[in-house]
């Protein structure tokens, strides 16, 4: 029991794209008629956990275990591969595990694919502040703006 916890790693080859690619890919995607199906995640969902074991640097049997202390419940390695297995479509990933999964592998694009389905975004710590801050630029920018047409109007009311 006294084994220290390797640090969460994963690979990132490839560059995160930009809020801005993933919202103009999502719009020409767009379509005004969800399509029958379009909302059947299974492969998507599968190819992402396997994808997120693979980069993560802990076995399987910790993130079965990790995950286990996270949700108060057994999870085995087992469950894992059926989860992760394209042979195995009975076997689904609860949705409940997610978050936990997520946290373990430090891995979140499992949640951020079914968050993009919605047209919904995920910000982690930084993006979000960043955002907030710009959401706080613009609130300034419109009572600038507001304020100049106040003074305009009471400068004609007096003229």
């Amino acid at each position: 029991m006294g084994r220290k916890r390797r640090p969460r790693t994963y690979k990132t080859n490839e560059a995160q794209p930009s809020l801005f690619d993933l919202v103009r890919e999502d719009e020409k995607k767009r379509i005004s008629v969800v399509a029958p199906g379009s909302f059947n995640l299974s492969c998507r969902l599968r190819s992402e956990l396997s994808e997120g074991l693979k980069r993560c640097s802990l076995s399987r049997y910790e993130v079965a275990a990790h995950m286990s202390e996270l949700v108060g419940t057994e999870i085995t390695k087992s469950q894992l591969d059926s989860w992760t297995a394209e042979s195995k479509e009975l076997h689904r990933f609860p949705a409940e595990y997610l978050p936990a999964f997520c946290h373990v592998t430090g891995y979140t694009e499992p949640i951020r694919t079914m968050a993009r389905m919605l047209q919904c975004y995920i910000l982690e710590s930084e993006e979000a502040l960043l955002a907030e801050l710009g959401r706080i630029d613009q609130v300034k920018r419109d009572l600038s703006r507001k304020e100049k047409e106040v003074r305009e109007f009471l400068n004609r009311m007096r003229s």
